[in-house]
């Protein structure tokens, strides 16, 4: 062998062995000792199909993430050690054999309903690094190496996302202690209440389609540092929509039924497309606005739709919205809602989210 690979081995220590006498033990690297290697997985499409094969039905927002295991060598006249389940929070395990000369050294998969899948490889002919990805709750061992020696790094695959929801709630951006700081006073201040914040990104989704609450996987920048922010405080953030100083319920959409000519609002001109309630305000700045001009008559008319899609005014419920949508009316999302009017035209509705929790 080359002297840095007897380096290497000499440094290594040796699995749990097995039963019966074998001419050399399997080997691992000690993860004390640092380790430089060459091999960055970002730079290689593994984890794309990973989540392709292993993860089709992954939720969108999530993300594979690998985190380097160990390095482990099977030397010639290995035994065969059975390699136990992990413990951490990985949902598959990805070997990557390095571009060492070898013979045998199989590799041996069992998932747990007994079924096996054997991998021969090419014992790092050619220089090319081969792979081999499966799910945490796998077995594997390597078959004994004929000549030659093995080395593979293993890497941990988790599951990641933008949102705190999912899978495993774990997400790529999470709050600063500054931002936990700031937060904290509001919360005490609110104990016994039930506060709600606008969101602030845009999702483009049909509010008469979805559930508020089908963003929390896809919640974006500051929307999923809150959202976050009040999970580490063991609350239970729930989105809702809201228009106009009305709110519905967390598991309603926003339903329109078309009227008919014979429909007491039928003789009214075009459907509003403005603040339900309050003074009038322009489009851009009302938190339930299209680009209609609106009336009193078409307020009416469209607060009647809005009640009967099952909506209630918030100042009935117990909910104190701590956003400020008339001082900040451009950082709020704004999701749209096509319906019919009483006219036969098109019309969309401005639709926004609020992010409700209760403060024990």
């Amino acid at each position: 062998m080359p002297p840095a690979l007897d380096t290497l081995i000499a440094a290594c220590l040796p699995h749990p062995s097995a039963s019966g006498y074998v001419e050399n033990e399997t080997l691992f690297y000690p993860p004390s000792l640092p380790l430089t290697a060459t091999l960055e997985l970002a730079n290689h499409p593994i984890l794309e199909a990973v989540r392709n094969t292993l993860f089709p039905a992954l939720p969108v927002g999530h993300y594979l993430t690998a985190i380097r295991d160990k390095l482990e060598l099977w030397p010639k006249g290995n035994a065969i050690t059975v390699q136990s389940r992990p413990l951490d929070n990985r949902v598959a395990t990805v070997l990557v054999t390095l571009p060492v000369r070898f013979r045998g050294g199989s590799l041996v998969v069992r998932s747990v309903d007994g079924m096996e899948e054997k991998f021969y490889g090419r014992g790092g002919k050619g220089g090319d690094l081969e792979w081999a990805a499966f799910l945490s709750d796998c077995d594997y061992e390597i078959q004994p190496v004929r000549s030659g020696c093995r080395m593979t790094i293993s890497y941990a695959v988790q599951v990641k996302s933008f949102g705190p929801a999912g899978i495993h709630p774990d997400p790529l951006i999470t709050p600063s202690d500054r931002f936990l700081d700031l937060l904290s006073p509001v919360l005490n201040m609110s104990r016994g209440r039930r506060i709600a914040f606008y969101l602030t990104g845009e999702y483009g989704v049909n509010p008469g389609e979805v559930l508020a609450e089908s963003l929390v996987p896809t919640l974006k920048g500051g929307d999923s540092v809150l959202y976050h922010a009040l999970k580490l405080y063991k609350l239970s953030p729930e989105l809702r929509w809201t228009a106009g100083g009305y709110v519905w319920a967390v598991d309603q959409t926003i339903e329109f039924v078309n009227e008919t000519a014979d429909s007491p609002t039928a003789s009214v001109g075009r459907q509003p497309l403005s603040i339900l309630s309050g003074a009038r305000m322009p489009p851009v700045r009302g938190p339930f606005s299209s680009g209609s001009e609106p009336g009193e008559d078409d307020t009416d008319d469209l607060r009647q739709r809005v009640v009967k899609s099952g909506a209630v005014p918030v100042t009935e419920t117990d909910i104190t919205i701590v956003s400020d949508i008339v001082t900040f009316p451009g950082l709020i999302t704004k999701e749209r809602v096509p319906f019919v009017s009483a006219m036969g035209e098109l019309e969309k509705l401005m639709v926004n989210v609020l992010m409700v929790v209760y403060i024990p």
